[in-house]
């Protein structure tokens, strides 16, 4: 969905430090047009399955994810929304497991490190 789609940078997260979201690389999350996407941070890495909408007029995305956190696999689902000042706050829920909220920026063009 427009406004949501792209890379954008985990620069905050309610459970995890900024030194703990960068330990492999820049945490992000990243949203495909066709409903696919990918996120990573810390030792995780997911594979998104997104369904779009507007919440309060607002581009707004559901998604389920199944991925692996050190060679072990999990799974989940998440919520992301554009903020009024053109960022995005979401949450991620591990299945059984811990949960964060995140907020994060649109990708500056050139520093994009791919995980």
């Amino acid at each position: 969905m427009k406004g949501l789609t792209g890379r954008w940078r985990i620069v905050e997260m309610g459970e995890w430090d900024r030194d703990a979201i960068d330990l492999i690389g820049p945490g992000f999350i990243e949203f495909a047009a066709k409903g696919t996407g990918e996120f990573g941070f810390i030792a995780v890495r997911g594979r998104l399955d997104c369904r779009w909408s507007k919440r309060n007029g607002r581009p707004f995305v559901e998604f389920t994810w199944e991925g692996d956190d050190e060679g072990d696999q999990v799974s989940g689902r998440g919520w992301a929304a554009l903020t009024e000042d053109g960022g995005l706050t979401g949450h991620l829920f591990f299945h059984l497991g811990d949960d964060s909220g995140f907020r994060a920026t649109p990708f500056e063009t050139g520093t994009e490190v791919r995980h």
